[in-house]
């Protein structure tokens, strides 16, 4: 159980270093806003896979935890 809690705590930590910072470049490219400044499909898909990465993130330590403490 403990290397599986080690996997998850790994993907944890690399969904929420890694995708917050793509989100700045994303945010920053010139396909995310149209001409009237409004977020194009371009920014708005990229969020939301941004946004389910960082969910798993919150389930990958949770279930970490829950692994390490006995509880699954």
């Amino acid at each position: 159980m403990t290397a599986l809690a080690v996997v998850l705590f790994l993907n944890a930590a690399f969904n929420v270093i890694v995708w917050p910072r793509f989100y700045k470049r994303v945010a920053n490219d010139p396909r995310a806003r149209d001409e009237n400044g409004k977020a194009t499909t371009f920014l708005k898909v990229h969020a939301v896979l941004i946004a389910l990465a960082l969910v798993l993130a919150v389930v990958s330590v949770l279930v970490g935890v829950a692994g390490l403490t006995g509880s699954l």
